[in-house]
């Protein structure tokens, strides 16, 4: 079933799902003011395949971003060039 978006003008936007053919155009809020359905494209999908799965992610992290307990292990070291014309060359952050 599709899902539709309903905006209250107090309590804002919820989501309900209902038939296409029986989508009211307005519902009664829990508050008890009239939700007005809002004109979105309809939310056909919400499977489990991994592209719904990685959209689903990838929406939840603008709300619920991930928590970081410790900055990420220091890069390894590399090899220092010993040849004179590497010097020269424009370094970054400088």
């Amino acid at each position: 079933m599709p899902i539709y978006d309903y905006r209250c003008p107090s309590c804002g936007i919820t989501e309900h799902s209902y038939p296409m053919r029986e989508a009211p155009p307005a519902l009664d809020c829990a508050c008890g003011l009239p939700a007005r359905k809002l004109v979105t494209a309809a939310r056909l999908g919400k499977g489990s395949s991994t592209a719904m799965r990685l959209l689903d992610q990838t929406q939840s992290t603008a709300s619920e971003p991930a928590v970081v307990r410790s900055p990420p292990p220091a890069a390894p070291n590399r090899p220092v060039s010993r040849n004179p014309l590497h010097a020269t060359l424009p370094r970054p952050g400088k």
